[in-house]
This record gives structure tokens, sequence and C-alpha cells, in this order.
């Protein structure tokens, strides 16, 4: 893959495809309603689990705490047994409570809109504030999860190791409004299709722009 245009084309495939598969989870939870704080919570929630998991862990949190000032009030261990078996369960529910009061204590309530101050909460990195500012607030940036960034390098847009990089590299050579769109469509493709080992090249809609770079076997 080689412009711009090349590129467009692709993600217009992979939206008409995407109605196919599941919606990542965050994305639905922020097509679901205007709360910047369950798309964060749901983000945090969701790194290194399963998307289905993360799905059944924030139907049973969100209908007792969807605020920092509810979700204070639920103990840890409480949200430790709500939570689970998301991935570093005990870890994620004292990360909320101190994402829960930062946001009390420094922004009144309200999640950040901007990449730079979602930054400054502790534990938040650059995949969560990304997400957050794309899917909650419909703000061009770029979320890079081990799909984004292994689908970047296999089409050939870049040619990088981490997904730092990825994300610089992505913002470098893509215009802003094809940013906020490349998470969820490339999400849903490394999960059903465009798989880590033997992709489903055969039948892969946007074969022709893809340099399949590191692919060895294929189905």
């Amino acid at each position: 893959m080689k412009t711009v245009r090349e590129m467009e084309k692709a993600l217009a495939i992979l939206r008409k495809e995407s109605k196919k598969w599941d919606v990542p989870v965050v994305t639905l939870v922020a097509h679901t309603g205007k709360n910047p704080f369950r798309v964060l919570i749901s983000c945090l929630l969701s790194l290194r689990t399963q998307d289905t998991t993360t799905a059944q862990a924030v139907k049973r949190l969100f209908p007792i705490a969807d605020t920092p000032q509810a979700l204070l009030k639920v103990s840890v261990k409480r949200l430790e047994k709500i939570i689970y078996p998301v991935g570093f369960y005990r870890v994620k529910a004292k990360l909320l409570h101190t994402v829960s009061r930062e946001i009390l204590k420094n922004y009144g309530g309200q999640v950040p809109s901007t990449i730079e101050e979602l930054l400054k909460i502790k534990g938040i990195g650059r995949k969560t504030a990304n997400l957050v500012v794309s899917e909650a607030y419909g703000k061009p940036a770029i979320c890079v999860d081990t799909h984004v960034h292994r689908i970047s390098n296999r089409l050939g847009i870049v040619k990088t190791k981490m997904p730092d990089q990825t994300e610089h590299e992505l913002r470098r050579k893509l215009p802003p409004r094809l940013w906020r769109h490349i998470n969820a469509l490339f999400v849903a493709f490394g999960q059903h299709h465009c798989r880590p080992q033997s992709p489903f090249c055969s039948s892969c809609k946007i074969y022709r722009y893809c340099d399949r770079v590191g692919v060895k076997t294929s189905r």
C-alpha cells in the first residue's frame, strides 16, 4: 500500500465488511451513549482482555457505577468481583479508583478531551488516551493496539517495531480525517479475518492493497 487514496479505498471496503463482524466493545460503548467516563473505563478494562470478557464486565459494572463519584462508592474488593475475570482484575480495580479520584480532583469529574491531559492521569497510556479522544469525543486520534500495529505493517503502510512508532508514522503519513476510523476497523478486521498466524488472504477484500509483509502461510 503506497498512497493515501489506496488507504481510503481499503478503509471504505473494511467499513462495508465490518457489518458482518462484532463491533469492538469500546466502540460499542461509545455508540450507546455520550458518556466519556464509560468509554475510559471500558478502555482500561479491555487492556490485555478479550472483548467478550470486557463486554460482560462493563455490563455488570455500569448499572452500578458509570461516574467517578459512583465508582468511588464501590469498594475495591467489590470491584474485583464485578470485573472478574478481566486480565489483572485486582490491579485494575485499584486503578479505577485512582483514575476516578484524579478526574474528580483535577478535572471536576469530567474526563479530559485531549491526549495531553489524559496522559497526566496515572495509569492512562497513549493507547487508552487516543481511544478516548477518538471514540468519546470524535476527535482525530489513532489508537494503536496489537491489531493496528500488526496490520499497518502487514499492509506496508509503515515499517515499525513498536506501537508508539506505528502511531507516529500513521499520523505522519495519513490525513487526520482517516485517523479515528483506523482502530475500530483494523481491530475487527484483525479479530475476524487478518489473523496473526495464517490470515484468510484468499478471501480478503483488500488483498490488492496489501503487501503481505511477514506473511509466510495463509488460507
